[in-house]
């Protein structure tokens, strides 16, 4: 900790945030982040995702391992992130890439597809996974790079923000 600063380690994402020492905790926003992920292996992107949104001061609604190969067990995440309030969704995914491109169609929110470096076979260190999600017919789907944890939480982040002080605004 350099002189008053306090360093933390994201757990899994390769990220470090650093802050004054005496820095109070971010303000909530109201605003709903929901993360999804295709498989365990896009946890560091997701951690790296869900720390930034939760940083700028949004409420954070996760599901691991819901990928396209069972689609089943998309069934319970998805009324989750409806029943929350989900005001923009980040959904990471490596291999083929498919799942933004499923749960956008399946939404009435923006969705952030988040492609990511792991996978076998020809997945081209992410490649694949982004030039399935660019490619995708599916409404309301915008991209980031890959591994862009980063990114996608904060455009995330500033969706949510942006939502939540409109929907709180006496005007409405």
């Amino acid at each position: 900790e350099p002189g008053g600063a306090t360093v933390l380690a994201a757990p899994n994402g390769g990220t470090l945030l650093v802050t004054r020492r005496d820095a109070p905790p971010p303000a909530e926003t109201g605003g709903v982040v929901a993360l999804l992920t295709a498989g365990a292996s896009d946890a560091p992107a997701a951690d790296e995702a869900a720390w930034v949104a939760r940083e700028m001061g949004c409420r954070l609604v996760r599901a691991d391992d819901v990928g396209v190969a069972g689609l089943h067990r998309l069934e319970q995440p998805l009324r989750a992130l409806r029943e929350a309030g989900a005001d923009v969704v980040i959904v990471v995914a490596g291999m083929d890439g498919a799942l933004p491109s499923v749960v956008s169609g399946l939404v009435d929110v923006p969705v952030i597809g988040l492609p990511t470096s792991v996978g076998y076979g020809l997945g081209g260190g992410g490649l694949a996974a982004l030039l399935s999600m660019l490619q995708t017919c599916a409404p309301g789907l915008v991209v980031v790079n890959i591994d862009n944890g980063i990114g996608a939480g904060a455009t995330a982040a500033l969706i949510a923000n942006r939502v939540a002080t409109a929907r709180n605004s006496p005007s409405r």
